[in-house]
């Protein structure tokens, strides 16, 4: 069995009109939930093997802030293949992790992992910013992955359901 973390970046700015999608920062409520998320991992027990991220700023900076809350002190990959993705392509990347990695937290963007966690679950949930979803596995490598139900949804956590 695996365990997949799937975490949309928490909530970004729009203050700086002339950046560019990809570079737009974290807002003060970003800054304030993804910590949350990191206390969260750690207290759940789900400190991840590896974390994969998009390069977008907002989520390489809410990947960034989750380990160091988390006290995850693994590898951050980065990814522009996460960046404007489909499904898919989360699928193909979670793909070429190695079998020794029993969780792996991916930060990425709507609406790909609202469509990843129901074609990986068949539940449709609202992934608002810095939502994280548990997911479990029933595969022995990550070469299995595929969208035919053996996943199961057994988690998710709001920011907004969280304390302070």
């Amino acid at each position: 069995m695996k365990t997949l973390l799937l975490l949309r970046h928490a909530k970004s700015s729009w203050k700086h009109a002339g950046l560019e999608d990809h570079d737009r920062p974290l807002n003060k409520r970003g800054r304030r939930d993804a910590p949350r998320i990191g206390r969260l991992i750690q207290q759940e027990g789900l400190m991840p093997d590896l974390i994969v991220s998009s390069t977008a700023e907002r989520a390489r900076t809410t990947a960034a802030v989750v380990a160091e809350t988390a006290g995850y002190d693994g590898d951050i990959r980065l990814t522009d293949d996460l960046y404007h993705a489909a499904p898919e392509a989360y699928l193909q990347i979670l793909r070429t992790r190695p079998a020794t990695l029993g969780c792996v937290l991916v930060v990425g963007h709507n609406p790909s992992l609202e469509a990843l966690l129901s074609e990986l679950t068949g539940v449709d949930e609202a992934l608002p910013p810095a939502t994280l979803a548990h997911v479990t596995i029933m595969i022995e490598t990550w070469q299995e992955l595929t969208f035919n139900g053996d996943a199961k949804l057994v988690n998710l956590w709001r920011p907004r359901e969280l304390p302070e």
